[in-house]
């Protein structure tokens, strides 16, 4: 999709006119679908100046704090290298350096941390934790991952999506393997976009009941339809997309054995690629764990779109940073 360039000003208005100054960014399911509409528009125009002329300093002045109580790669390089892009300060807090959960409530962590920062973006395992930061905290917090959700994960992919076949209304994405935070996001991304959503895994393995629901939800809005699979050969037939991740995500390290045992048949290989079609294109947020859940075959693949997926975390987070921040 070609995305007619804009100066920086008109940037700036477009964020401005979204209307999510000083809000949050938890899941996708409260946000409607104009919306995200507008964020993945605003992540296109931002992508495109950045590519011509460098990314604009929206946030000059602004400073941006990014807690980590789980370890990541892309998150950290894709947020920090973002806020420092848009003028803004980045703050790294891992785990061992603030006292979040251990010597101090979330609630004091939030109220001082609003007396310092402009906004707040979280990486941790309870969603409740990001909700309360939010509740409690005067400045917009954006969900960088928990156990339930990776929004920004799904934003990122809704972009790769939307550059690589246009439209995302009826397209049919095929999600494979564990039905874990990505599949929620995922889910209700493509219902807020109108695209058809299947998650093929073990029954045993199934997204939670109470996400699927509010995807269903979402999905009679935009006319998206949102399915469980098991049979995952006829799942991926004729799909516009096939995604997948790691079959064990933090904190799961003990069930690893287990998971890759029940998961084995859920594996993305050429012989799965094939059965879809040369149109289908593949996608992984990474890391990728060779021979499990993807071969290294396909995620270098002509069909992968991996990569620009993996960038696009960089643009879609920045579009979400300029919407929210003051």
């Amino acid at each position: 999709m070609t995305t007619p360039l804009i100066d920086a000003d008109e940037l700036a208005r477009r964020a401005e006119a979204l209307g999510l100054k000083g809000t949050s960014f938890l899941t996708m399911h409260h946000h409607t679908p104009a919306q995200i509409a507008g964020l993945l528009d605003l992540a296109a125009d931002i992508k495109a100046l950045h590519k011509a002329s460098g990314t604009p300093p929206l946030l000059a002045g602004r400073a941006v704090g990014m807690i980590f109580m789980k370890t990541s790669t892309r998150t950290r390089v894709s947020f920090e290298v973002g806020i420092s892009q848009l003028g803004a300060q980045p703050l790294f807090l891992n785990a061992n350096d603030i006292q979040l959960r251990v010597g101090e409530t979330i609630k004091d962590t939030a109220h001082v941390l609003s007396r310092y920062l402009d906004a707040i973006m979280i990486r941790t395992f309870a969603q409740q934790d990001v909700v309360e930061l939010a509740q409690e905290g005067s400045i917009p917090v954006i969900n960088g991952l928990t156990d339930d959700w990776h929004p920004c994960q799904a934003m990122a992919d809704l972009l790769t999506i939307r550059e690589h076949l246009g439209e995302l209304k009826g397209k049919h994405l095929v999600y494979v393997g564990d039905g874990n935070n990505v599949a929620h996001s995922l889910m209700i991304g493509g219902a807020k976009t109108g695209m058809h959503v299947t998650v093929a895994t073990p029954v045993d393995y199934q997204p939670k009941p109470a996400m699927v629901e509010w995807a269903r939800e979402d999905a009679k809005e935009t006319g998206a339809t949102i399915e469980l699979a098991h049979d995952l050969h006829a799942a991926v037939q004729g799909a516009d997309v096939i995604y997948t991740d790691t079959w064990t995500s933090m904190g799961q390290e003990a069930e690893a054995g287990v998971r890759a045992e029940r998961l084995k048949n859920f594996q993305v290989n050429m012989d799965l690629l094939r059965l879809a079609g040369p149109q289908a294109r593949v996608m992984h947020c990474l890391p990728a764990h060779w021979g499990k859940e993807i071969t290294e075959e396909v995620l270098y693949s002509p069909q992968s779109i991996v990569f620009d997926q993996a960038e696009n975390r960089l643009h879609a987070q920045k579009a979400i940073m300029a919407a929210l921040v003051r």
